[in-house]
């Protein structure tokens, strides 16, 4: 089930390793990446009916939620059956954040009988391991920020909003919802960073991590060298993500990108959001 991005590209890979047959399925409007030039179905969210038939004759039984979607508009006069039986779970999920929204989304699909499977458990080496992987590391200034950068993160998770935050000298200069990281790190480059408290003090620190207890199979945060630009953009010391929960995409030049600009990138053991 593929969005923007390099990551269902980076998946199909992994899996056609594995001796996998994939098929990428692209909701209209939001095209994926296809350098294998895997076969796709294109599927419309009014059409899940549809949408299921062309999975269950492509032989398809697992599915893996990647890359960036938006939330569709919806025409409630296009729906089929299938997806106006199923309506009342989607538009009353909607109204709440993305994890709530996913979750009725991996229900509904567990339901006509098909696994889901992480991302992160088709090709493990997404995940970092715990440690300093840059030549920059973290002060003690740093490390502060981003403790208090992972609790902001944990306290907004009760609302179901965003996986990030932005701290310099404990002062928060940003937090993520919808729009995203880089959206984030652009309001502080144009807008918030003016707001650290000492202009020649800690520069300050990107945390990204999932929320508790969030369904890992789908949505769990990334990273990459656009993150690393954004992050230098706004001129930040450092990047601070969870382990185990935090992946990174095209890690070779997204550690030579970092250390490149003397950015630091910290996968974060202690603690986390969890």
């Amino acid at each position: 089930m593929a969005g923007r991005g390099v990551l269902p590209a980076h998946l199909a890979r992994a899996l056609a390793g594995q001796g996998r047959d994939v098929v990428l399925a692209e909701m209209a409007g939001h095209g994926a990446d296809n350098p294998e030039g895997l076969p796709v179905i294109g599927y419309r969210v009014e059409k899940l009916g549809a949408l299921f038939k062309a999975l269950r004759a492509a032989g398809v039984q697992e599915l893996v939620f990647a890359g960036a979607v938006a939330r569709p508009k919806l025409d409630p006069a296009s729906f089929d059956l299938k997806t106006m039986r199923l309506a009342p779970r989607i538009l009353s999920a909607m109204k709440g954040g993305d994890d709530a929204t996913l979750r009725a989304v991996l229900d509904i699909f567990e339901g006509e009988g098909f696994a889901i499977r992480a991302a992160h458990e088709v090709a493990p080496d997404l995940l970092p391991a715990p440690g300093v992987l840059t030549l920059a590391k973290p002060g003690t200034r740093d490390e502060k920020d981003a403790a208090r950068a992972a609790r902001i993160v944990k306290a907004l998770a009760g609302a179901d909003v965003g996986q990030g935050a932005v701290v310099a000298q404990g002062v928060a200069l940003a937090v993520e919802a919808l729009p995203g990281t880089d959206a984030m790190l652009a309001h502080v480059a144009d807008v918030a960073g003016a707001c650290r408290p000492d202009p020649a003090g800690a520069r300050g620190v990107l945390f990204k991590g999932p929320k508790p207890g969030q369904d890992r199979r789908v949505d769990l945060p990334v990273i990459g060298p656009g993150t690393v630009a954004g992050a230098v953009r706004a001129g930040l010391s450092g990047i601070a993500i969870a382990a185990g929960g935090v992946m990174m995409l095209d890690r070779t030049r997204t550690l030579a990108d970092a250390d490149a600009a003397g950015l630091f990138i910290w996968v974060r053991s202690d603690g986390g959001v969890s």
